[in-house]
């Protein structure tokens, strides 16, 4: 009597490839967009801030509102790219590169751009508070301050994009 042999049990289906262990990507912290991004960072927060910590009214609100949202996309952003993760976020991951040029060019410069421009004029309109002998509470240094940090963190957005753009035009997908 001939010995069949068992059936053969098939292989389990392929998983998901094993994630390694949550680090740092150290070669993003000392590339030119992660230290532009740390620059975005503490720039937006000190421009949101100081948008927050004062009394605003009217326009004030699109500038707090428009700070605050680029500067949490740019937190995930760098928080991303720091963890070496964007692989995880769907449609994006293999796109990366082209999701931080679209950040930096369409909603970093233009809502900095566009808050500063906010807060310049408030300033401006403030402007008589700033002599001496005026006694009311003066925020005329408040939305200086603002228009001058949006400024400089639209500028950091801008060499970002540009610096993204050049990579994707050497065709360099990746984001280091």
């Amino acid at each position: 009597m001939a010995r069949t042999a068992p059936p053969a049990v098939p292989p389990p289906p392929p998983g998901p490839p094993p994630r390694g262990s949550l680090g740092l990507h150290r070669a993003f912290l000392r590339s030119p967009l992660g230290l532009l991004r740390l620059g975005q960072l503490a720039v937006g927060a000190a421009f949101w801030l100081t948008v927050a910590a004062h009394w605003y009214e009217g326009a004030a609100h699109f500038a707090l509102f428009a700070a605050v949202l680029v500067w949490l996309l740019t937190l995930g952003l760098f928080g991303l790219s720091a963890l070496g993760r964007w692989e995880l976020v769907p449609w994006l991951g293999s796109r990366w590169l082209l999701a931080n040029l679209v950040h930096d060019l369409v909603l970093g410069v233009g809502l900095c751009t566009a808050a500063a421009g906010i807060m310049g004029h408030k300033a401006g309109q403030k402007s008589y508070c700033n002599l001496p002998g005026y006694s009311q509470r003066c925020l005329y240094g408040a939305y200086l301050g603002a228009a001058v940090c949006g400024a400089v963190a639209a500028c950091l957005y801008l060499f970002s994009g540009l610096y993204c753009l050049a990579r994707r035009c050497r065709d360099q997908r990746d984001i280091v």
